[in-house]
């Protein structure tokens, strides 16, 4: 695969002061991202995701059932 881009000037000066080429220094760069992401915790256990998913229903029961028709009085009831 081949991907050009605009290198700015500062990477390309991270470059040189590694004594690398700006491609082998971005190729590391996206390695690194990569090896972090994945380390990171980027991925959620089944347990995880049902937790997840349980704290936004939390309140759920407190959310107002909606009428057939939403009305603009509706929409308002709660306004002085």
């Amino acid at each position: 695969m081949e991907i050009r881009v605009n290198v700015p000037d500062e990477l390309a000066s991270q470059a040189r002061a590694r004594g690398v080429p700006v491609e082998a220094y971005v190729e590391e760069l996206l390695a690194q991202r990569v090896t972090r992401s994945e380390a990171g915790g980027m991925r959620r256990t089944p347990e995880q995701v049902r937790a997840w998913l349980d704290s936004l229903a939390q309140f759920s029961d407190r959310i107002p059932v909606l009428p057939e028709t939403i009305s603009r009085e509706w929409i308002y009831q709660d306004h002085d």
